[in-house]
């Protein structure tokens, strides 16, 4: 059983949206709240240590009865049972879709092509534990005898950003070693990680799947040419793992076979740091809190395959999505965490979102004539208050935010606390309200500068308020978007799971190198042709 393939548009409820956004587009949800004193309470969902408020959203109970009954029309329910159960849902790939089966529990049965891929996923945690509690304790060493005090990741992309993120956001759990990321295949890049490294005493990760990647391997190669000035290719099996499945090529490298990881291609890049990608985030915070990472996004597993929609967090927050970028037009989201731990979260969600489901065909392979993927942006408050904050206030866009806050601070200064919820709290509030042409003129503002200081407000935002950051409410968050992301490729008719857009700028790259090296000249356009010419007059 395939996904079920159904244009949201053809749906009755689709129908009705289209008819009741006529009818609320110019409502005020300032007039939502006086005609309903409830409506917070209606429209909050309180789940384990998660409390989010959507009641500062232009819908009301219409609006959530006709979005729930799309979801039910276009068959969210059988597609999330399809995910779950391992079935072929990334048909483009030919693959199932099974990164959930990697924070399941050791007791789980979960199949894929007919094989329960339970005991292999332990088996590859176990050594990641075993690896980690290795290096951590000092009992792996490097070629002089060393302990390890750096570890640098190798990989970019979903091998990469994933890694990264979740070490920025668990900073205040991570253990005596040093974590660096190199992703970006800019030599520079590269060079200013390795001049602050002692080879001694570095470990380095290489991750790519195929091992072919040339942005990874080109670092790694550049990475490994600086080692051997001080160390000999035996030394390489000491300091270099893979998480990879060329077994092959890795070895042909100088890595020792024992310090492979393996991946699967059930599980998408960009889904992967829960697998063995997510080493690096183990070596960096120990593996117990690796593993509370998992056991945080199972629970939220859990949450999303049973609760009923209604009170379905994920759910309602990709329904409440749908509604502002296919009737109100809003193009973009904003990610405001409140917490500068989460300072890589929305760049992150920027892939995970907008690869998956930056999509123009249908899953019959048909051109779309309705709105797809969001855009996705945002930096943590307060930062974002002092910059982007104005656009979204008096700007002439509609840009829909989720702020994410946390009621305990990590290091326990209360003072700072307090301002920082003061200014989450206040941000939502001026946004819902804004602030009317009496008001300002009864501040005493001069009059012609009152049209200046009026503030719209009907502007829509979700509060996600967890009581505390830690690895396991942070692997609840990121599995909170994981499943947003899957509800919205189901209710737009998407394949959400592949990214062939990402493969024409690879193979153009490639052919452009070759007339870097040589002779060689492909056809380009005019602009191309001079601005490579222009590009060889200088190397």
């Amino acid at each position: 059983m395939s996904l079920p393939n159904i244009n949201p548009t053809t749906t009755n409820s689709w129908k009705k949206l289209q008819e009741h956004f006529k009818e609320v587009k110019e409502v005020h949800m300032k007039d939502l709240f006086a005609q309903d004193l409830d409506r917070a309470n209606k429209f909050t969902i309180k789940w384990d240590d998660f409390y989010v408020d959507f009641s500062k959203n232009r819908i009301t109970e219409e609006t959530l009865k006709f979005l729930l009954g799309l979801a039910d029309e276009v068959k969210l329910k059988e597609a999330i049972k399809s995910q779950f159960s391992g079935e072929v849902i990334n048909e483009t790939e030919g693959r199932a879709v099974m990164h959930t089966a990697l924070r399941a529990p050791k007791s789980s049965e979960i199949t894929v092509d007919g094989v329960n891929v339970m005991p292999e996923i332990h088996q590859v945690k176990e050594k990641i534990e075993s690896f980690t509690n290795e290096v951590v304790n000092g009992h792996r060493k490097g070629y002089t005898g060393e302990t390890f005090t750096d570890i640098v990741n190798i990989g970019i992309g979903g091998s990469d950003l994933g890694p990264a993120m979740v070490v920025d956001s668990l900073q205040y759990y991570k253990n005596h070693l040093t974590t660096h990321f190199v992703s970006n295949v800019d030599g520079d890049h590269v060079n200013e990680v390795i001049k602050k490294l002692n080879p001694e005493t570095t470990l380095f990760v290489i991750v790519s799947k195929t091992f072919t990647t040339q942005e990874t391997l080109s670092n790694a190669n550049t990475i490994k040419s600086w080692f051997l000035k001080s160390a000999d290719e035996n030394d390489i099996a000491k300091h270099f793992v893979a998480v990879s499945t060329n077994i092959k090529n890795v070895k042909a490298f100088g890595i020792d076979e024992n310090n492979i990881f393996p991946m699967w291609d059930w599980v998408g890049g960009r889904f992967s740091l829960w697998s063995a990608v997510g080493l690096t985030i183990s070596l960096a915070v120990g593996y117990n809190n690796f593993d509370n990472l998992l056991q945080g996004a199972h629970k939220m597993d859990e949450h999303f395959k049973n609760e009923d929609f209604k009170t379905n967090i994920p759910v309602v927050l990709a329904l409440i999505s749908v509604w502002y970028n296919n009737f109100f037009k809003a193009e973009t989201e904003a990610i405001i965490p409140y917490s500068q731990y989460l300072n890589q979260f929305a760049t992150y969600l920027q892939q995970g979102i907008m690869e998956s489901n930056g999509k123009s065909v249908d899953r019959n392979g048909n051109p779309i004539d309705y709105q797809t993927g969001t855009i996705i942006w945002g930096e943590p408050g307060t930062n974002s208050q002092h910059a982007f904050f104005q656009l979204i206030h008096q700007g002439t866009k509609l840009i829909p935010a989720d702020f994410i806050g946390f009621t305990k601070s990590l290091h326990a200064n209360q003072d700072h606390q307090d301002k920082l919820i003061s200014n989450f709290l206040a941000q939502t509030e001026a946004l819902l309200n804004g602030k009317t042409e009496s008001e300002v003129i009864a501040e005493g503002t001069q009059k012609e500068i009152v049209p200046f200081k009026v503030f719209e407000g009907n502007k829509p935002t979700n509060t996600i308020f967890i009581n505390k950051l830690s690895p396991e409410s942070l692997g609840k968050l990121i599995a909170m978007y994981e499943h947003k992301i899957f509800v919205q490729g189901v209710i737009w008719n998407i394949f959400s799971y592949d990214q062939f857009g990402v493969e024409l700028g690879k193979q153009l790259a490639s052919k452009i190198l070759q007339e870097f090296n040589n002779t060689a000249v492909n056809t380009h356009d005019s602009s191309t042709h001079n601005l490579l010419n222009y590009y060889k007059d200088f190397s």
